[in-house]
């Protein structure tokens, strides 16, 4: 079987229980490192499937990746080559498919429960999920693509979650391992501090309160995510 590509935009930001899951089911994967200088592949026909997780930086930086990761998802979609995005990889996504990436009104750090939407493409990506406690680390949102069915909602941003067809885009974060959880506070702690007048920004001692538990429930979510996932990799 052909790998998964997955992209990492920084260093702390890899794909966690993601990895573990491929691994899990004996799906192979390649890790290509943006963030030390690894070239964005110039086709997707080597791949199974791509998935983009998070970073730091705005979809709307002028970073020289961009535009080839951007132009790399469009050459997925129409291949059928199914693409997964989270939280940056979600808003890279959106822009490559036509959709704005702009400042949130709220910037949300921490644990913070999402609402499944009443549709049934939301519910074959959650099951019987109503809602859920995800992480969040973001201050910008998307609107969404032509034909996205939107998925998740939080309080404080509407549009966490959508699919096309076999196209998922994650605002929040399910791929979190205590581990990365624990590494972000510590590298992320200023951001925290400069935000904590934000509703939907949790100091790291909260953030880390019964982070096994947390870690646990939301490892079965995205076990139940990535395996409607992975159905659509192609051979």
């Amino acid at each position: 079987m052909k790998p998964v590509v997955i992209f990492r935009h920084f260093s702390c930001e890899g794909p966690g229980y993601f990895s573990e899951f491929l691994d899990e089911q004996g799906i192979p994967w390649c890790l290509i490192k943006i963030d030390e200088g690894d070239v964005v592949p110039a086709s997707i026909n080597a791949y199974s499937g791509m998935v983009l997780m998070g970073g730091p930086m705005s979809v709307n930086d002028d970073l020289p990746w961009i535009a080839p990761v951007l132009d790399l998802i469009r050459q997925a979609v129409d291949a059928d080559v199914p693409v997964l995005g989270h939280c940056l990889g979600a808003q890279l996504m959106s822009k490559a498919l036509g959709a704005e990436v702009t400042k949130n009104a709220i910037k949300e750090i921490g644990w913070g429960e999402v609402k499944v939407s009443g549709n049934s493409t939301a519910q074959y990506w959650f099951g019987e999920l109503e809602s859920f406690n995800a992480f969040h680390w973001h201050g910008e949102t998307f609107s969404l693509p032509s034909g996205a069915e939107h998925l998740l909602a939080s309080p404080y941003c509407e549009n966490q979650a959508y699919a096309i067809g076999k196209h998922l885009a994650l605002q929040c974060h399910i791929e979190m391992t205590a581990d990365m959880v624990n590494e972000w506070c510590v590298i992320g702690v200023d951001e925290i501090s400069s935000a904590l007048d934000s509703p939907a920004v949790q100091p790291p001692e909260i953030i880390q309160q019964t982070l096994p538990l947390h870690c646990f429930f939301l490892n079965k979510v995205a076990n139940q995510v990535y395996q409607q996932w992975i159905k659509g990799l192609v051979n």
